[in-house]
């Protein structure tokens, strides 16, 4: 899967370490073949659908794009995930769904024998995964025969002594796998601890470092093209460090949507791998094109928005929808930062744009 680039213009590629938001004529649900969608804080937070995507969901596979859900959360299986999600009001089968449970369960399978048992510190999401690639998921470090530790979300009840497990089984000497390190996870009542927290247990207990297959890192990525077979891809997510990152790793367009962790401030401050080719407040986003950030005089226009730099601070100029002059000042931060992270102060602009 390549860069696609949409179907207008953007400076930077993916792979190149972008300066300028994409724009595209067409709508993004036409422009691309596969949504990959995040699902915590992109589709639904805390069970419950984020407002505007069930609609803009269904409005984008009736116009005959594919959505693919791709989760770093690790706690349910794939049935389970389509079962919520058509409960939602977005129908889904289990093959659209891949997770990271998944991904470093194909991961360990290429690593030890079929049959072997391996300690599972998550969800049943991980079992599955397990058994689908011919593995025993077991619960004691004194299992004959454990070939390898794997841990992911297992939720809020997840006991403290799997974690103790755990660590007995790295130290006699069992590779250690991680579905992903996602330090937070967004939830109803707001961001609570992900498994990346609870990975960096055990990290601290055993000296170890795991091997990791989820987003952002290309055994996700790999796992995501064998299950959608999509050729011109869109990753659509709400974290840069990971929905975004994984985009540019594997050189594919990606839709930033506001609606979970990231924020304007952190948008402004991105370092190349994390800045998204579009950005939207939600994921009505794929219904429509994307407006061009251009450079204008003194800076960078979109909609009735200029954004500059002036006083070693970001700048605001015009008036138009909050979006446009977000865009901009994407434009005239990351240009200014090249290849580092913006620390402009941003303040004011975007207090001005209600962020």
């Amino acid at each position: 899967m390549g860069q696609q680039g949409g179907s207008g213009s953007a400076s930077g590629s993916a792979g190149g370490g972008r300066t300028l938001p994409g724009g595209s004529a067409e709508a993004l649900s036409t422009a691309y073949d596969t949504a990959l969608l995040d699902l915590d804080g992109v589709v639904y937070a805390g069970g419950e659908a984020i407002p505007h995507a069930v609609p803009a969901l269904a409005a984008a596979r009736a116009g005959g794009m594919h959505l693919a859900y791709v989760t770093n959360n690790a706690l349910r299986t794939p049935e389970a995930v389509a079962r919520h999600l058509t409960e939602l009001g977005v129908p889904a089968e289990a093959s659209d769904v891949i997770t990271s449970a998944q991904a470093v369960a194909r991961l360990i399978a290429a690593e030890v024998p079929a049959g072997s048992p391996v300690l599972v510190v998550g969800g049943e999401g991980l079992r599955a995964a397990l058994r689908e690639r011919g593995l025993v998921p077991v619960d004691s470090a004194d299992t004959e025969g454990l070939a390898a530790v794997v841990q992911g979300y297992g939720g809020p009840e997840l006991p403290w002594g799997r974690f103790a497990e755990a660590c007995y089984a790295i130290e006699r000497g069992a590779p250690w796998f991680a579905s992903n390190t996602d330090l937070t996870i967004p939830g109803a009542r707001g961001i609570g601890p992900g498994n990346g927290a609870a990975v960096e247990v055990v990290r601290i207990a055993t000296g170890a470092e795991p091997r990791v297959a989820g987003k952002p890192l290309p055994p996700m990525h790999r796992e995501t093209v064998l299950r959608t077979g999509a050729k011109r891809p869109l990753v659509v997510g709400d974290r840069l460090d990971t929905d975004i990152e994984g985009a540019f790793n594997g050189g594919v367009d990606s839709l930033l949507v506001l609606t979970g962790v990231t924020d304007a401030a952190r948008l402004l401050a991105a370092v190349p791998e994390h800045r998204p080719t579009y950005v939207d407040a939600d994921l009505r986003g794929l219904l429509r094109g994307q407006p061009e950030v251009t450079e204008a005089a003194g800076g960078f226009g979109c909609g009735g928005w200029t954004a500059s730099v002036r006083g070693g601070s970001l700048a605001l100029d015009g008036e138009g929808e909050p979006l446009d002059g977000l865009r901009a000042l994407c434009g005239a931060a990351w240009t200014e930062a090249g290849e580092g992270s913006c620390r402009l102060d941003a303040d004011k602009v975007l207090t001005r744009l209600g962020w």
